[in-house]
């Protein structure tokens, strides 16, 4: 394992050490501080943690389970490539929740809520040119809001499951984000809630996450060994039409 950048994640002693060792390597890899084919193992993972084999090795189950690592054999624990079908698949799913979740809080529009969300907005601002990092986690922290708002934090954190192959995608392309055009999406998401607008809210979400598709070619073709890639031509997003809007 490439250790390097370690101190980057550190461990917090009051929390559960597997779900930190979890989030930790998740991060890493998301991150590509680990990269596909990197390897791992278990005691050298433990002793840069100073933690027990044990929460390691659940970690690693639990990764598996996400697409992120893979064992193969002669070759230990490795660190998988991005699966082109499964960012089309999570990000599918990830529409399909997320629309109605921005459905639901059109239909009831809460001051209290779209005010936090418009100072979200201020603060996405504020990080455009900076630390592409920041705006990531200020994007999470957006639709985190939405889903907990709409009393959708169970299905949030499915969510967050599923995207990870999306977020590996995301910061391959970090120094080609147009956070200024994502920006523009939120802040029509929040408009499109605040009026009520049930139809609207639906069309602004939709194609808000369908932008990770407009660069996904290009993002495969220059970072061609990150990614495992189905045999013949790649396939093609499958989107549910939009309502109000342009079919996909």
């Amino acid at each position: 394992m490439n250790a390097e950048g370690s101190g980057t994640w550190e461990l917090d002693p009051a929390l559960p050490i597997s779900r930190q060792i979890l989030r930790i390597l998740r991060e890493r890899i998301i991150h590509n501080d680990l990269k596909p084919g990197d390897r791992l193992s278990e005691s050298e993972v433990a002793r840069t943690y100073d933690v027990s084999r044990q929460p390691v090795r659940e970690a690693f189950i639990r990764l598996a389970d996400l697409g992120l690592l893979a064992v193969l054999p002669q070759r230990g624990t490795i660190v998988s490539r991005i699966g082109y079908s499964a960012v089309l698949d999570a990000r599918f799913l990830r529409e399909a929740i997320e629309a109605d979740i921005a459905k639901i809080l059109a239909r009831a529009p809460d001051p209290a809520v779209i005010a936090e969300l418009r100072g979200q907005l201020i603060r996405q601002e504020e990080a455009e040119g900076g630390d592409p990092n920041d705006f990531i986690d200020l994007d999470d922290l957006f639709h985190r809001t939405l889903a907990e708002a709409a009393g959708k934090g169970g299905a949030w954190k499915q969510i967050e499951g599923l995207k990870a192959q999306m977020d590996r995608v995301r910061f391959l392309s970090l120094g080609h984000f147009p956070l200024r055009k994502l920006i523009a999406q939120h802040r029509d998401i929040v408009d499109q809630i605040e009026c009520g607008a049930i139809t609207g809210a639906n069309s602004a979400v939709r194609h808000h996450l369908r932008e990770v598709l407009s660069d996904l070619p290009q993002i495969v073709a220059a970072n061609a060994a990150y990614f495992e890639l189905p045999d013949g031509a790649l396939p093609q997003p499958v989107n549910a039409p939009i309502q109000g809007g342009e079919q996909g």
